[in-house]
């Protein structure tokens, strides 16, 4: 019995040893830095939620400063007038927070800005290196700059200037 479990092994050893694929892997995020389309995309992205930053601080700040009064004026005030102005302050917190989830949310505006500046350029590099990866008869290529880490990786197999190259794209 241990001799069939072990030509079993040997042989399921062999034919994978036999079938080794050639791997290579690039940094994406190396490879978009020296892209300066996704840099200016990236600074226009930047500057455009630091824009929207400042304007819904501005109006945390505006209800702020109205809650302030109120809490200053609440003693003069009739129970009517006093719900009215909890009201409206109420209602305030509410747009902002929901202006705040429409610029910034999941489906947001922000969001949305990006699939239309980054992805076209993110869409380019990743054909860049299928085409890449198929030229120089690779089988898998892994990106080292996402989720997959590498604890050791050759630089001989990195192709992340040849698809710099390809692209257009020289080294600076």
């Amino acid at each position: 019995m241990k001799k069939i479990i072990l030509t079993l092994i040997a042989i399921v050893l062999t034919t994978t040893i036999s079938f080794a694929q050639k791997i290579g892997y690039v940094d994406t995020d190396y490879i978009l830095s020296h892209i300066p389309e996704y840099k200016a995309a990236q600074s226009e992205m930047d500057k455009t939620s630091v824009e929207w930053q400042k304007e819904i601080e501005a109006k945390y700040a505006e209800i702020d400063k109205l809650y302030k009064i109120f809490q200053a004026e609440s003693v003069l005030l009739t129970d009517d007038m006093r719900k009215k102005r909890e009201n409206e302050i109420i209602n305030k917190e509410k747009e902002v927070k929901e202006l705040q989830k429409t610029r910034f949310g999941v489906d947001g505006e922000l969001f949305k800005k990006r699939m239309e500046l980054v992805k076209p350029i993110q869409d380019k590099v990743y054909s860049a290196i299928k085409q890449v990866a198929e030229r120089s008869g690779l089988a898998f290529i892994f990106d080292k700059a996402g989720q997959v880490s590498l604890l050791y990786s050759n630089n001989k197999y990195d192709k992340s200037e040849d698809v710099l190259t390809f692209m257009g794209y020289n080294k600076k």
